[in-house]
């Protein structure tokens, strides 16, 4: 889930162009095993080059994958809450650390404007994420969140926010054991002081004010490779709006391709065609989760949702999640749910668009609706609402029907890897987690899963 643009060259989550002739298989990335990349890191980088912030901390080391001695359970055990260090970590002079109160209009503004002025842009600084305010209040406020957890810099002399890191609570089943996590996210640090290497002392100072909480795991995403992946998984693109996707320079027209057969090949029904199909409601909480804590029982890692979770995180919020159901006409039992949450980029020296709205896939269960269809339905009401794209990890079933529904994977860069701070043995494989991180996700003292794991459905709260 953070974002560590501030410590390396390439953004933690790009959004990175799809092209209109990738829709033919490529080569699945997704597929590489955790000791592959693990083996090919370590060959490549000379000692110099090396992690050396992460090869300090509780994570899981790229020497220590496929070891079959390591016992599984935590990397490190807890320390005693009297041993664990209750001053802030020291910041360099000019600056000074704040606790974000998101409930006011006016720290959730300054956030807003840090973040979309300084957070993921692509490679090609085309596009860059553009998280609303009520995006970050949903995806920062959880049943059972911790203000102290949503940590700001500030300059002493202008009182101006320069960068932010944030942790929220989660309880997250490995196997049969529920562990209460941190998932830690937006870090962001501003432009012109990334050369200050603050990063390092936030990811320090949040996981120290998650330790005064009696949390002992975290977790996090990263588009580029840091110790140790537990998972990776691939964005994938499903073009709703191409002629607009190719304007803006998202997507590339197509070999032999016209602009009026590509807009035929992406054209959509005009409504969902399974019966019974409809917008999640209040009423619908109980039975969404009991359909969702069901399906989630066949991961090795997957979130441990109740009621309250479900409806924070899945109930709609207009321009922030988008939740449907099918229910059986006869018996009116829940039977399928999807869902997708919204995430548009600043199309960043274009004169003709400013926005590019995009809608993520979120959780989708199905029982009784074949995914492809589930899925198609949720294509058809996203382009009703006018998104452009409709984003999609290789996660879960998704891997299955993406290429049949006219999704086109992006480059290698835009790989995702699933870490966990403090917990041991975890490998690669993208079938067996179960969860969305709303953004990007790593995890911080993991312990080990002996089993493989494939490809992380954390639905990356943002």
């Amino acid at each position: 889930m953070a974002d560590n643009n501030v410590n390396s060259s390439s953004p933690a989550e790009n959004q990175n162009h799809s092209s209109d002739e990738t829709i033919n298989p490529i080569t699945n990335q997704s597929e590489v095993s955790i000791d592959a990349i693990a083996q090919k890191v370590q060959e490549s980088m000379s000692i110099s080059k090396r992690h050396k912030f992460w090869e300090t901390q509780p994570v899981g080391q790229f020497k220590d994958v496929g070891n079959p001695t390591l016992p599984e359970g935590p990397i490190e055990p807890p320390t005693p809450l009297s041993e664990v260090k209750q001053e802030p970590y020291n910041l360099p002079g000019p600056y000074e650390w704040i606790t974000c109160d998101m409930d006011t209009e006016e720290m959730c503004a300054e956030v807003y404007n840090l973040l979309a002025n300084n957070y993921v842009e692509d490679d090609e600084n085309m596009f860059r994420f553009n998280y609303s305010k009520d995006f970050l209040q949903w995806a920062l406020r959880p049943p059972g969140y911790y203000r102290s957890w949503h940590i700001g810099v500030r300059v002493k002399s202008s009182k101006k926010l320069v960068a932010f890191i944030t942790g929220v609570p989660a309880k997250i089943r490995a196997k049969d054991t529920i562990v209460n996590m941190a998932e830690i996210n937006f870090l962001c640090v501003h432009k012109k002081l990334r050369s200050k290497r603050l990063a390092p002392v936030m990811i320090k100072e949040v996981t120290r004010r998650v330790h005064m909480e009696n949390i002992w795991q975290a977790a996090y995403t990263a588009g580029v490779v840091l110790p140790t992946p537990i998972s990776t998984c691939q964005y994938w693109h499903r073009s709703l709006n191409p002629k607009k996707l190719i304007d803006v320079g998202f997507s590339r027209l197509g070999a032999r391709m016209t602009m009026s057969r590509t807009i035929k090949l992406y054209k959509l029904p005009d409504s969902p065609i399974t019966p019974g199909f409809r917008k999640m409601e209040l009423h619908d909480v109980p039975a969404v989760t009991r359909l969702l804590k069901e399906y989630l029982k066949q991961f090795i890692v997957a979130p441990d949702f109740d009621e309250n979770d479900v409806e924070h995180w899945l109930l709609p919020k207009e321009d922030v999640v988008d939740s449907f159901l099918v229910e059986s006409s006869e018996t009116h039992d829940v039977t399928d749910f999807c869902s997708f949450y919204t995430l548009p980029s600043t199309i960043l020296g274009n004169q003709n668009y400013s926005t590019l709205k995009a809608a993520y896939s979120y959780y989708n269960v199905s029982t009784k609706t074949p995914m492809l269809q589930l899925m198609n339905d949720a294509l058809i009401v996203a382009k009703k609402k006018g998104y452009d794209v409709f984003n999609a990890l290789d996660v879960m079933e998704n891997e299955g029907i993406l290429k049949e529904l006219k999704f086109g994977p992006v480059r290698y860069r835009e790989i995702q890897h699933l870490k966990t701070i403090i917990w041991k043995k975890c490998s690669d494989s993208s079938s067996c987690l179960g969860g969305v991180v709303v953004d990007n996700l790593q995890t911080q003292n993991q312990h080990r899963l002996e089993d493989s794991i494939s490809c992380a459905t954390f639905a990356s709260n943002v």
